[in-house]
């Protein structure tokens, strides 16, 4: 990616001044070590009437496949393979932005101690990346960038410029220009736009995501028409903290128009009295239900086939109806984080006892897995292409045959109920598909057809009159015939 920033000059007022702003030397050319390549800072012109600073990022294909190597997200010994075999390129932009406020994290903070009162003032400003990612095309960029001060030439980039009959790529070389901006103002924008315009992250969004949003959208961001659209995108579509970002900034909208602190509007109920009760999420229905059909099996031995980071496992400890309690998991990743919540390095002998975790593929039969009394497939399905849940579906139900097999996926209908969820997309981006309750009560139907077992259909979360429930479960059981025949 590359990025630069000019501005003009006179004799009292250099545009060398930029230098000072940006905290780099405009006579040197410097770079930056990041987690994933380099960060070059270079002046191509610099003199009293104009000044241009440069940012090349340089991404480096290894130092990204290794980032964070043994240090939380990413740093389990099957990270290095992930990066590999993702089908999901990184995202550049979001790269970019990470950068930009590395490099030029003073001047983006408006702190400058060698030129305190040129911080504070508007620059003529032009800003171009050459090539930049825009999903949604020029029109978008103009409507993220106009009401914010800026003069926007957004203009397509071709696939090819020798084949014009193949149309325009998704990327757009942009131009931005004001005179009405501060550079601190300009570098936030860039900051939360670059990554919109993009709508992907190279990181796993957390709730800290929400602070940065809100310091790098203070003063634009609460009247921005494009508002929600911006929150959403800059929180990858998570609606818990996309619902969290857009209640602050509506907090900070009123403050301004009644010309008081937030603390002074948000203030109708002290935390400590607080009684409304709050819904319950979600996930933690799901594995209420899931361990409610356990107990309701009888089973004593389970295996929690795709634990992902041990959630149910962790449930299922706290009852010691449960004996024996397998977590798998084809990601060490994941099954680095699931040791960790379970504190498996602290655990009693007893407890320790009781659970295990170990890598294993659903795509292929495995041993290991047979003699449970039953087996939950939480949420494990639709991470999976289509052609490949045959294999999925005979190494279950076919090799390690438990006597009780529980089976949860999203039900596709009720998206239109999530209002954080655009139309036509699913929950997750990993998701291969979704299915209809129809469509997933067929597959199960043949499913128990084909093994030996009888199913049932339990709907998880509120059941929509219309839509159904947003959580589709399936209870397989052996037939009695074939219980006793495996007995």
């Amino acid at each position: 990616m590359f990025l630069t920033i000019s501005t003009t000059g006179t004799p009292e007022r250099p545009a060398t001044d930029l230098g000072f702003l940006l905290h780099k030397h405009p006579d040197k050319a410097q770079a930056f070590s990041t987690s994933y390549g380099k960060a070059h800072v270079v002046y191509p012109e610099a003199d009293a009437e104009r000044c241009t600073a440069a940012l090349l990022l340089e991404v480096d294909a290894v130092a990204l496949v290794r980032r964070g190597k043994g240090k939380g997200r990413g740093g389990a010994p099957d990270a290095a393979l992930a990066q590999y075999v993702n089908d999901r390129p990184y995202a550049a932009s979001s790269l970019l932005a990470v950068a930009l406020s590395a490099v030029f994290s003073s001047a983006m903070r408006g702190v400058c101690t060698a030129r305190p009162e040129r911080a504070g003032q508007p620059l003529p400003l032009r800003v171009e990346v050459p090539a930049l990612p825009a999903r949604g095309g020029p029109d978008l960029v103009r409507n993220l960038f106009a009401p914010l001060g800026w003069t926007v030439t957004a203009e397509p980039v071709a696939l090819d410029a020798e084949f014009p009959e193949w149309g325009d790529s998704r990327y757009v070389g942009l131009v931005l220009e004001s005179e009405t901006l501060t550079l601190a103002e300009a570098l936030r924008h860039l900051y939360v736009l670059l990554p919109v315009l993009d709508d992907a992250k190279h990181y796993w969004v957390a709730s800290d995501e929400v602070d940065k949003l809100l310091r790098a959208g203070e003063g634009w961001l609460p009247a921005h028409p494009e508002q929600k659209l911006i929150t959403s995108r800059y929180l990858s579509r998570r609606w818990s903290l996309t619902r969290e970002a857009m209640e602050r900034l509506e907090l900070v909208r009123l403050a301004e128009a009644d010309d008081s602190e937030v603390e002074e509007i948000d203030n109708a109920v002290a935390a400590e009295t607080e009684t409304e009760e709050k819904p319950t999420p979600l996930a933690v229905r799901r594995r209420d239900a899931i361990v409610d059909a356990l107990k309701t099996s009888g089973a004593a031995r389970v295996l929690d086939l795709g634990c992902g980071q041990g959630q149910l496992v962790q449930a299922l400890l706290k009852d010691t109806r449960f004996t024996e309690i397998v977590g798998t998991d084809v990601s060490m990743r994941a099954l680095t984080i699931a040791g960790r919540r379970l504190k498996l390095d602290r655990m009693g002998e007893r407890q320790a006892s009781r659970v295990q975790l170990f890598q294993s593929s659903l795509a292929y039969t495995d041993n290991r897995l047979k003699g449970y009394d039953a087996a939950v497939l939480s949420e494990v399905i639709e991470h999976l292409d289509l052609p490949r849940l045959p294999a999925l579906e005979y190494a279950v139900f076919g090799a390690a045959r438990p006597r009780t097999v529980v089976v949860t996926t999203p039900n596709v209908e009720y998206n239109v109920r999530w209002e954080s969820l655009p139309a036509g997309h699913v929950r997750h981006g990993d998701h291969r598909f979704e299915w209809t309750r129809a469509e997933f009560g067929e597959w199960a139907a043949k499913v128990a057809q084909r093994h030996g077992y009888d199913v049932e259909f339990v709907p998880v979360g509120p059941d929509d009159p219309e839509v159904g429930p947003p959580t589709q479960m399936a209870v397989f059981r052996m037939t009695t015939a074939k219980e006793e025949k495996a007995a």
